[in-house]
């Protein structure tokens, strides 16, 4: 599938705002977002009713104040549904809580699988923009983020927005004029929430910007603390650490700030609201418009009125941070992914009963347009061909390889395995042909078995225990005080470098898989682990179509072919015999690295695949 065709499978922009999306994937707990409704609506009933039964029982006393008789009977069958009413609305309140809990902690769930599957399907070319601290600050700081804001929030908003209309409208009941006056506070607090919203939402996305800028930083840290110990560098990442933890603080601190700062202003304006209902009110008393426990009952309702004002104001700051981390997440969400595959093809290690012809047909790849990295590459690769890719860093030499396994899809021309254009097979079923041993191998937390049988788990003791003896890692495996069931655990510890090596050799036999891709990894480790690996990667080879890219000659004499490629383009190839008798910069290479020469030519990189395209 060409470039073009691959940028249609572009996921386009989001158009609707991240709350509606939440909002959104909300659907799937309808049930218990609608329970929770009924309960609010329940709650805010009670709590709109209660006040002017209150205001009867008052005006009940003040009649016998003002020298009538005490209607004790009929103070009672005021005093106890109230008391029952602010008991079922508790009760409601809980009942709310636990179902809005319920419904966000499901949107989360989703959210993250969403996320996780989201990572599986992006471009390779994503994780090569973003840092992997920042990319983990939106799969986990920002969503957690989302789910508390969410949690917090979302109920109390509806009960907020509920409790104002309800006791405006009992307000109203009550004395109209009082009511205006009441009213007199939403423009003014609808104002100030507005002017300092707007001020405070750039802050809030620095905020989680830079806290996935820190989370960077100390990933980078923490995975490279030994290097860093060793050049010195503790006072430089401690500065860089500085400045971004001073960034994040000068966000955080002007985001809360600005949020703190609605609380205060609602509950002034209230204040003010209440002063003019006290005042207008008494003059209504006096007048004989109003009794005395109808304002009572108003002051209660002004107070559901203005309460509710001051929290929703304060909770367009939270939806404002749950907002900025929510795009966050979308924006991950929205990357580019990998172009859209067929649901079936035919498996490239059984058709024809072939098992591993490869041939690459006029190749042409570039990560950006107008810049080639490989162009018009073809070669072809017979089943159980062990082929070596050499050349100086930027040559190509990795990108070949992952257009090989559709990490990357060639901008023109094609790749067959068997015979069958990989564009034509599933990612999966392609990839379930090849055994991966990188330069720097992956090691997961885990048991020395499980990291041995990870690409085949069905496998048993006896299978393990023979992989593991045909690549030298029984021998160390047993000294170990837990043997095969030793827990391995950041990248691999305790084990060696070497040894880790030795155990993704293991893991790739025993997957059994008929082709491979080989990154050498033998710069890191002593002249004796170098020949063990050496003779474990040889036997893994064995029969099986692979692919070698190659850092030291040594490793490569005895392959079946070796491309030398050179910007994009293979300049030579054969066997080392034949490169070497050539004298050309096969043969250049081989003397600069052995006889350690400084004529022209292009050293091998030995800094790591990771460094190379």
């Amino acid at each position: 599938m060409s470039g073009a065709e691959a940028s249609k499978n572009v996921v386009p922009p989001a158009v609707r705002p991240p709350l509606l999306r939440l909002m959104g994937l909300m659907k799937p707990s309808r049930a218990a977002m609608a329970g929770a409704l009924l309960c609010i609506c329940g709650f805010v009933a009670l709590n709109v009713t209660a006040p002017k039964i209150l205001g009867d029982a008052t005006d009940v006393v003040a009649a016998a104040v003002m020298g009538g008789s005490f209607d004790a009977a009929r103070f009672v069958s005021l005093l106890v549904p109230v008391t029952v009413m602010y008991l079922i609305a508790s009760l409601l309140s809980w009942a709310q809580g636990m179902l809005t809990a319920a419904a966000v902690q499901g949107l989360a769930y989703r959210l993250r699988e969403r996320v996780e599957d989201k990572l599986h399907r992006v471009r390779v070319a994503y994780y090569d923009s973003q840092s992997r601290g920042d990319v983990l600050s939106r799969a986990s700081n920002d969503l957690d983020n989302v789910a508390q804001l969410l949690n917090q929030l979302l109920g109390q908003l509806i009960t907020s927005l509920l409790m104002v209309f309800g006791s405006l409208c009992m307000m109203l009941i009550i004395s109209p004029l009082l009511a205006l006056v009441a009213l007199l506070a939403v423009p003014v607090s609808a104002l100030l929430s507005f002017a300092v919203s707007k001020r405070a939402q750039g802050y809030f996305a620095r905020q989680w910007a830079a806290t996935g800028e820190v989370n960077s930083l100390v990933e980078e840290t923490a995975s490279g603390h030994e290097t860093i110990k060793l050049f010195g560098a503790r006072g430089l990442m401690a500065d860089r650490f500085a400045v971004r933890n001073r960034s994040l603080y000068t966000a955080g601190a002007k985001a809360q700030f600005l949020s703190g700062l609605v609380q205060p202003l609602m509950a002034f304006v209230a204040n003010a609201s209440y002063v003019g209902v006290a005042l207008v009110g008494g003059l209504q008393f006096l007048a004989g418009h109003m009794t005395l426990g109808g304002i009572q009952a108003f002051i209660q309702f002004n107070r559901l009125f203005s309460q509710p004002l001051g929290q929703i104001g304060g909770m367009v700051q939270l939806l404002q941070s749950c907002a900025a981390s929510a795009e966050r997440i979308f924006e991950l969400l929205d990357a580019p992914e990998l172009s859209a595959e067929p649901a079936t093809a035919p498996d490239p290690a059984t058709a024809n009963g072939r098992r591993g012809a490869v041939s690459f047909e006029h190749i042409s790849f570039s990560y950006r347009p107008g810049t080639p990295v490989i162009e018009d590459l073809s070669f072809t690769v017979s089943p159980g061909q062990t082929v070596a890719i050499v050349g100086h860093t930027g040559a190509g030499k990795t990108t070949l390889v992952n257009l090989l396994m559709r990490f990357h899809e060639p901008d023109a021309g094609r790749i067959t395995v068997d015979g069958v254009d990989i564009a034509e097979m599933p990612r999966d079923a392609l990839r379930q042909n090849f055994g991966v041993v990188l330069q720097e191998p992956w090691i997961f937390t885990g048991t020395i078995r499980e990291n041995i049988a990870y690409g085949d788990p069905e496998a048993s003791e006896a299978e393990i225990i023979a992989a593991a003896e045909a690549s030298h890692v029984d021998h160390f495996v047993r000294s170990l005080p837990e043997g095969y069931s030793t827990m391995l655990s950041n990248g691999g510890e305790p084990l060696s470098q070497g040894q880790r090596q030795l155990l993704s050799i293991a893991r790739a036999r025993l997957s059994g898989r008929p082709m491979l891709v080989l990154d050498e990894a033998t710069s890191w480790v002593d002249t004796r682990t170098e020949v063990l690996i050496r003779q474990a990667m040889h036997r893994l080879r064995s029969n099986r179509t692979s692919f070698v890219i190659a850092h030291r000659l040594s490793t490569i004499r005895d392959a079946d072919l070796i491309l030398v490629m050179d910007h994009g383009r293979i300049v030579e190839h054969g066997t080392h015999q034949t490169l070497l008798a050539r004298g050309g910069q096969y043969a250049r290479l081989h003397e600069a690295q052995f006889a350690g020469s400084d004529e022209p030519g292009l050293p091998l990189d030995d800094a790591g695949a990771g460094a190379v395209r």
